[in-house]
Parts: C-alpha cells; structure tokens; sequence
C-alpha cells in the first residue's frame, strides 16, 4: 500500500515527465505544503495520511478563495488557472458530499439534539463535525447548520 505522499511524489514524477506544467506545479506547490507542516513544531515527523488531506483541503481551499478573489478583480485567466490547480488537488481528496447529504447529516443531528433556534448551533455544529470531517468544508457545514435551526 503506498501512502499518499509516495502517491504525490510518483504522480509528480509523471507529470515532469509528461510535461504537464501546470499539474506539476500543483503537486510540487502541496508537496512544498507537506514538507513545511512536518518540520513544523519541535521535531521533524512524518504526516498521517489523514493530516496529509488536511494539508490537501488546505491549499485546495486556498485555490478556490484566490479563484474568487481573481474573479472579483477581474482577472479571469488567474482565476481559471487557480481553478484547474484546485482541480488537480480535488483528485486526491474524499468525494465531497452534495448539498443534500450534507442537509440530511445536519437534519438527524438537530433532531438527535432537540435544538431549536440559533442560539443551538454550537450543540449542532458539535455533532455534525465528526460525522462530516474531511468530507464538506467548514463554511458549508456552517450554512446547513444556520439554515435547519433557521
């Protein structure tokens, strides 16, 4: 089984041999990521593959605010660029879940909850968190969360 790191290493590889720039750019940009993380703290450590996809979503994130951020200034050929790297990383993350997963996940937790009103969103956001981890961005889960206790 290789970890996901050797999987970005062997897929980076691939892509300077290919001459795809913009895919290689992209790998060697997270890989950059990773490094960074692990020598972060006091000692050098190697990552999990679950924070591995922490580091991922991070600069997938990231991708998609300067994509927006592009468009707003309207600066569309960065914009589409930042778009396509956030592509590439897309590939290595979990599925994420479609707005109607998301709504039903958040459903059962603030019925399990008997919250009611916006004052309950933290109960909420507790119970939907670990069901969600990794799976729907931070932002979004929020959203569903505001918009059941309405």
């Amino acid at each position: 089984m290789t970890t996901l790191k050797a999987q970005l290493q062997e897929d980076l590889t691939a892509a300077i041999r290919d001459r795809d720039e913009l895919r290689s750019s992209t790998i060697r940009l997270t890989l950059a990521a990773v490094t960074s993380e692990e020598v972060a703290g006091r000692e050098k450590r190697e990552l999990s593959d679950d924070e591995l996809l922490k580091v991922i979503g991070r600069e997938a994130k990231k991708r998609r605010e300067a994509a927006t951020a592009f468009d707003g200034a309207g600066r569309t050929e960065q914009a589409a660029r930042e778009r396509a790297e956030g592509e590439v990383l897309a590939g290595y993350l979990p599925k994420q879940l479609s707005d109607e997963e998301l709504a039903a996940i958040v459903a059962a937790a603030v019925a399990e909850s008997g919250a009611s009103g916006p004052q309950a969103m933290g109960a909420v956001m507790k119970l939907v968190r670990p069901k969600v981890d990794g799976l729907a961005e931070g932002g979004r889960v929020a959203a569903a969360v505001k918009a059941a206790l309405g």
